[in-house]
C-alpha cells in the first residue's frame, strides 16, 4: 500500500521540509567526511586519506540515495553500503576517541600513576619506618653490649635470638679468635670491647641513612600533583627510590627475600602518543580489550552519524528523484504527447465506480499511454482486470486512486490552458 500524496496545503509546506532534510544529510555527511579523513590521516599520508575519506563519503551518500528509490537491486545496494559504512565507523570511531583522549586520556593517566606511585610511596614508608624501629632497638642492644663486654667480657661467646645481633656476636668472636693468645677474654677495655662498639656506630651510620631515605619519601609524596606528566612523576619517584638503601632494609628487618614495592613500567602509563599510527593502534585496542565509556561514546557517535547521514538521505532521495509512480505517469503522458497533469485529468476523468466500491475503466476507453499504465500498474499489483458483460475493465488501487485525485489538487499552467471539452 502507497502512503498517499499530501495535499495542496500540505505539499507546499513538504518540500521545504524534505529539502531541509537532504541539507542536514548533506551537513552531517561533511562531519562524517571530516572525521573519516582524520582517522584515516593518522595512518595514510594527508592526500591519500583526503581522496579515500571522500570516495568513502560520497559513496555513503550516493548508495542511500539509491537505495530509496531503486527496488531492483536493494540487496547489494545494502551490501556496499554495509561494508562502506564499517570503513567509514572505523576511522571516524579513531579519530572521535583520539580527539576526546587527547584532552581527557592524559589525565586519567595521570591520576592513576599518581595512584600507583602513592600506594608504592606509603609500602616504602612503612618498610623504612620499621626499619628505623628496628635499628633503633639494636643501637640499644649494641651500646649494652659494649658496656657488658667492657665490664664482665665473654659477651660474644652468649647466644642471641635476634638475627642481627647473633651475626655481630659471631664476628666478634671470629674475629678475637685471631688474637686471643695476645688479648685474652675478660673484663676491661679491649678488643673485643672495640669491635662492639663499632658495630654500634655502623648502626647508628645505618639508621642515618634510613631516616634520610625516609625524609626524602615524604618529600617526594608531598610534592607529588596529580596532574603532572607521567615522566615527571615517574623521573622524581625514580631518583628517590634508587637512592633507598634497601641492603640497611633487609638486613635490619632480618629478611634477604623483602618484598619492595614495584616501581611502575613508563610503557604502562604513557599519557601521550607519538605518531598517528600509536593513536590508531591504541584506540582499536583498547575498545576490543578494555572499553571505556569514553570508546563506547566515541564508537556510538561515529556509528550514529552515519546511519542519521543514511536515514536521511534514504528518506529525502526518492522526493528528489520521484516515485515510480511518477514516472510511470510521466511515461504514459510521453506516449500521448500530451502534458502529465493532462494526461493524470484526462485518466481519472475516465474513472467510474465498480459494484465493490472501487474506481475502475474501462479498457476500450485507454489512449495507448494509459493502457500502458494500466498494463504495468496490473503488473505490480496496484491495478487488476475484471470482465464483466463481455468487457474488460481494470480495478485501480484505492491509495493509488487517492493519490491521482490529490495531485490534481495544485493546478499547472497547462492545466489551465487546455481547453475544456465541450459539452453535448
Amino acid at each position: 500500500m502507497l502512503a498517499p500524496l499530501p495535499a495542496a496545503g500540505q505539499a507546499s509546506v513538504s518540500r521545504p521540509l524534505v529539502l531541509s532534510l537532504f541539507v542536514a544529510s548533506c551537513l552531517l555527511s561533511v562531519v562524517s567526511w571530516y572525521t573519516t579523513q582524520q582517522g584515516m590521516a593518522l595512518y595514510l599520508s594527508p592526500w591519500f586519506s583526503l581522496l579515500a575519506s571522500l570516495g568513502v563519503q560520497s559513496s555513503l551518500v550516493l548508495v542511500a540515495w539509491l537505495i530509496g528509490f531503486n527496488r531492483s537491486r536493494q540487496v547489494l545496494l545494502v551490501a556496499v553500503y554495509a561494508i562502506t559504512a564499517v570503513v567509514s565507523i572505523a576511522f571516524s570511531y579513531v579519530s572521535l576517541y583520539t580527539w576526546f583522549s587527547a584532552r581527557e586520556r592524559p589525565a586519567t593517566i595521570e591520576r592513576r600513576l599518581y595512584d600507583e606511585l602513592s600506594a608504592a610511596t606509603g609500602k616504602t614508608q612503612e618498610l623504612l619506618s620499621a626499619a628505623i624501629a628496628e635499628g633503633q632497638k639494636h643501637v640499644l642492644a649494641l651500646e649494652e653490649m659494649t658496656a657488658a663486654e667492657k665490664s664482665h667480657g665473654y659477651i660474644s661467646r652468649a647466644q642471641d635470638s635476634d638475627p642481627y645481633l647473633s651475626k655481630i656476636r659471631e664476628a666478634v668472636a671470629r674475629e678475637a679468635e685471631t688474637y686471643a693468645a695476645s688479648y685474652p677474654e675478660g673484663s676491661g677495655p679491649g678488643l673485643r670491647y672495640t669491635a662492639f662498639e663499632r658495630y654500634g656506630k655502623i648502626a647508628v651510620q645505618s639508621i642515618a641513612r634510613l631516616r634520610q631515605a625516609e625524609h626524602a619519601l615524604g618529600e617526594l609524596r608531598d610534592g607529588l600533583k596529580p596532574l603532572d606528566s607521567t615522566e615527571s612523576q615517574l623521573r622524581a619517584f625514580r631518583q628517590v627510590f634508587d637512592a633507598i638503601p634497601w641492603s640497611d632494609v633487609r638486613e635490619t628487618l632480618h629478611s634477604q627475600k623483602l618484598e619492595t614495592p614495584t616501581v611502575p613500567a613508563y610503557s604502562d602509563f604513557v599519557d601521550r602518543s607519538v605518531a598517528g599510527q600509536e593513536d590508531l593502534l591504541i584506540a582499536l585496542t583498547e575498545l576490543f580489550t578494555a572499553p571505556t565509556a569514553r570508546h563506547v561514546f566515541a564508537f556510538a557517535l561515529a556509528a550514529f552519524i552515519d546511519v542519521l547521514v543514511f536515514l536521511l538521505a534514504y528518506a529525502a532521495g526518492p522526493f528528489f528523484f520521484g516515485a515510480s509512480e511518477d514516472r510511470w505517469l510521466a511515461a504514459g503522458a510521453a506516449l500521448d504527447s500530451v502534458d502529465d497533469q493532462v494526461f493524470l485529468r484526462n485518466l481519472v476523468r475516465k474513472l467510474v465506480p465498480s459494484p465493490q466500491g472501487l474506481a475502475r475503466v474501462e479498457g476500450a476507453t485507454l489512449s495507448p499511454g494509459e493502457l500502458q499504465l494500466f498494463l504495468l500498474l496490473t503488473a505490480k499489483g496496484l491495478a487488476a482486470r475484471s470482465e464483466e458483460e463481455g468487457k474488460l475493465f481494470y480495478l485501480l488501487d484505492q491509495s493509488l486512486h487517492q493519490r491521482m485525485v490529490e495531485s490534481l489538487a495544485v493546478r499547472g499552467l497547462s492545466l489551465h490552458a487546455n481547453p475544456q471539452p465541450a459539452r453535448s
